[in-house]
C-alpha cells in the first residue's frame, strides 16, 4: 500500500446544519456550545423543528482528514457507517475528495448511518446533538493494519471513546503506528467527552500519543485547572507535541522546551465555528507530515481554521493548498 501523510480513525456522520437564534436555544433547554449525544427519537424531533438545513457528510475526524487531503496530502480514513442513503453518501463524498476510504458498511440490520444536528446561532456558535448510529460500533475488525501502518501520523478522534469497542480499536491503532515507527495523534474533540473518560484519556496520552489536540476548555478539563497556562504546562510534560486552539487568541504548539504562539488568521466574518478545530488539525498535520517547522505547521492550522469558519459548514469550500501558496506557505 502505497503510503499516506495521515489516515485518520472517527466517527463516519452527516451533518446536518441549521441556523437559529439563542431564543430557539433557550425555549428547548439546549446548552450553547455544548455536544450531547441524542437516540434516533431525539434527532427526528429536533430535525423537525430545526428548519431548513444543508446536509454535507461529516464528523470531526473525517473533516480533519478531508482537510489534510485540500492541502494536497495523501489522507485516508477509517470509520463505520451502515449500508444505507446517508452510508452511501458519506462513502462517496469522502472518495471524491480524495481520500481512502475502504471500511466496509455494516451489515443490513444494523444501526443506521450516524447524523449530528449542528444549530448555529449569529456569533457563529455551534450547539450539536449528534446520534451516533452505528460509527461507534467501529471496532478492532474495522481497523485496516496495512493502512494504519501506511500513514507517516495516525490521527484519533476522541469522540470515539464513549464505546468500548472503539477504545480497542484506538489501542490497536496505536499499537500497529508505534512499531511501524509512525506517530500517533489524539483530537480531545469536546469538554464534556473529557469529563466522561479524563482519567482514561490521560493513560492513553502518557502511554500510546505522540501528538495532543485540544482547545482551551479541553485542556483545562482535562487537567481540572482553570488556568490555561497551568494546564498546557502539565501537558508538556505528558506528551511529546500539543497543538492548543484559543479561538481568536490563536493557538499555543508545545514540546517539552518549546513554547510557540501562533496568531489567528484574520476573517472578516465568523459565519459558522464548525469544523475550525478540525480543520486546524489538518493544517497541523499535513504540515508535520510534510516535514515544515512547527511554526508553519501552526500557521497551515490557522490559515485553513479561519476559512473554514468563514462560511456554513466544516469542509473547505476552496483548496487549501491554493490559499496556502498565496500565502507563501508552500515553497
Amino acid at each position: 500500500m502505497h503510503e499516506h501523510d495521515v489516515v485518520g480513525i472517527g466517527n463516519a456522520i452527516v451533518d446536518i446544519i441549521g441556523r437559529c437564534d439563542d431564543a430557539f436555544l433557550a425555549r428547548h433547554g439546549y446548552a450553547k456550545g455544548s455536544m450531547q449525544l441524542v437516540d434516533a427519537a431525539a434527532a427526528a424531533k429536533l430535525y423537525d423543528v430545526m428548519g431548513p438545513a444543508v446536509e454535507i457528510s461529516g464528523g470531526s475526524g473525517a473533516n480533519t482528514i478531508v482537510g489534510v487531503a485540500s492541502f494536497g496530502g495523501r489522507a485516508g480514513f477509517i470509520g463505520k457507517t451502515a449500508d444505507d442513503q446517508f452510508g452511501r453518501i458519506f462513502g462517496h463524498d469522502i472518495r471524491t475528495a480524495g481520500v481512502t476510504f475502504t471500511t466496509p458498511a455494516a451489515v443490513k440490520g444494523s444501526e443506521p448511518t450516524g447524523r449530528c444536528l449542528v444549530l448555529v446561532t449569529p456569533d457563529g456558535q455551534r450547539t450539536m446533538h449528534t446520534f451516533l448510529g452505528v460509527s461507534p460500533q467501529l471496532g478492532r475488525g474495522e481497523v485496516d493494519p496495512a493502512l494504519v501502518a501506511s500513514a507517516r501520523i495516525v490521527y484519533l478522534e476522541g469522540y470515539l471513546f464513549d464505546r468500548p469497542e472503539a477504545k480497542a480499536a484506538f489501542r490497536q491503532a496505536a499499537g500497529i503506528a508505534a512499531p511501524a515507527g509512525r506517530q500517533v495523534a489524539l483530537s480531545l474533540s469536546d469538554a464534556f467527552c473529557v469529563d466522561r473518560h479524563r482519567e482514561e484519556f490521560l493513560n492513553f496520552i502518557r502511554a500510546s500519543v505522540d501528538i495532543l489536540f485540544a482547545n482551551e476548555a479541553e485542556i483545562t478539563s482535562l487537567y481540572q485547572t482553570n488556568s490555561f497556562e497551568d494546564a498546557a504546562r502539565k501537558a508538556q510534560t505528558d506528551t511529546r507535541l500539543a497543538a492548543l486552539t484559543r479561538s481568536e487568541k490563536g493557538s499555543v504548539i508545545l514540546t517539552a522546551d518549546q513554547w510557540i504562539t501562533v496568531p489567528a488568521d484574520p476573517v472578516a466574518k465568523v459565519v459558522d465555528t464548525t469544523g475550525a478545530g478540525d480543520l486546524y488539525a489538518a493544517g497541523f498535520l499535513f504540515g508535520l507530515a510534510r516535514g515544515r517547522d512547527l511554526e508553519t505547521a501552526g500557521r497551515l492550522g490557522s490559515l485553513a481554521a479561519a476559512e473554514v469558519i468563514s462560511y456554513l459548514g466544516a469542509r473547505p469550500a476552496t483548496k487549501l493548498s491554493d490559499l496556502a501558496q498565496a500565502k507563501g506557505l508552500f515553497t
